[in-house]
């Protein structure tokens, strides 16, 4: 796969749309600009932002595919990852993007307006204050799993449409079994290693656990 370019993306998922990849073409030129002004992304981290950020999103893709009408909520996006990048890729659901830093939300919705993605909400709140409901809540490991279950625990619908049930679907890296003991068979992990080659995913897992 191309370096650490938008071509990464386009290798990966070949059936984009022209807008789709005129989105994700103006991602890393956009998050510079914004981290300029308000550091979201560490300069280390920027210079694998393709790889660290956008790709690693998209491994939620790889599980499932939200279906139109589908909401989904990103919890602790800070600066809208994996939402940006999921919302890019499925313009027919709804995203909440959700974080308690005023700052990080100011640079969501400034990318959000360049892009002119009117399928995400940004908004600065603790997921606790959120009173809707959603049909999968993503994030990228902003706290220990139980901990993250505890917090989102009645904002799912009940009835599920997709291929998995209804639940989180949570990016995580290294050795968690200790912390997913507790949800027995409701809670699957999928090796990101299985979709994308880099070796930054080796160690790299998405869980679903169904709520």
């Amino acid at each position: 796969m191309q370096g650490n370019s938008v071509e990464m993306v386009y290798g990966y998922f070949p059936d984009l749309s022209g807008e789709q990849r005129e989105r994700f073409s103006r991602l890393e030129v956009l998050y510079r600009e914004w981290n300029e002004k308000i550091n979201v992304i560490s300069r280390k981290d920027m210079d694998a932002f393709w790889e660290h950020h956008v790709l690693h999103s998209l491994a939620i893709a790889k599980i499932l595919r939200f279906l139109p009408g589908a909401r989904v909520m990103d919890v602790g996006t800070g600066g809208g990852f994996p939402g940006i990048p999921l919302a890019i890729l499925f313009p027919e659901c709804d995203f909440l993007l959700v974080d308690s830093i005023g700052k990080k939300i100011k640079v969501v919705n400034g990318v959000k307006e360049a892009l002119g993605l009117s399928n995400v909400h940004a908004l600065q709140t603790r997921v606790e204050d959120v009173k809707d409901k959603f049909d999968f809540i993503v994030s990228r490991a902003v706290t220990a799993f139980p901990a993250f279950v505890r917090l989102v625990k009645g904002k799912v619908f009940g009835d599920s449409r997709h291929a998995l049930e209804n639940g989180i679907l949570y990016l995580k890296g290294g050795d968690f079994e200790k912390e997913l003991a507790p949800f027995g068979n409701r809670a699957t992990v999928y090796a990101i290693s299985d979709f994308f080659s880099e070796p930054f995913f080796e160690t790299k897992k998405v869980i679903h656990l169904s709520l």
